[in-house]
């Protein structure tokens, strides 16, 4: 029989932390909301989508240069 090991209570998985404040986010947002259901435009707005889109794009515009300068 296998036992998983005592994890520390010190862990924390923090994709799972910050997948949960997002849904809490969006939960907010429903309630708060006067329509049946968000938009995915209002989703987008809730979840800051464009945001992340820029910070994406800039750190793989600033890989490109990076691995460019390497290869001159």
């Amino acid at each position: 029989m296998y036992v998983a090991p005592h994890r520390s209570q010190l862990t924390q998985d923090h994709v799972a932390l910050v997948e949960i404040d997002l849904a809490g986010e969006l939960m907010i947002a429903a309630a708060t909301s006067p329509e049946d259901r968000l938009s995915p435009d209002r989703i987008d707005e809730v979840l800051d989508v464009d945001a992340d889109r820029d910070v994406r794009e800039a750190a793989a515009g600033a890989e490109q240069s990076s691995a460019t300068a390497r290869r001159l």
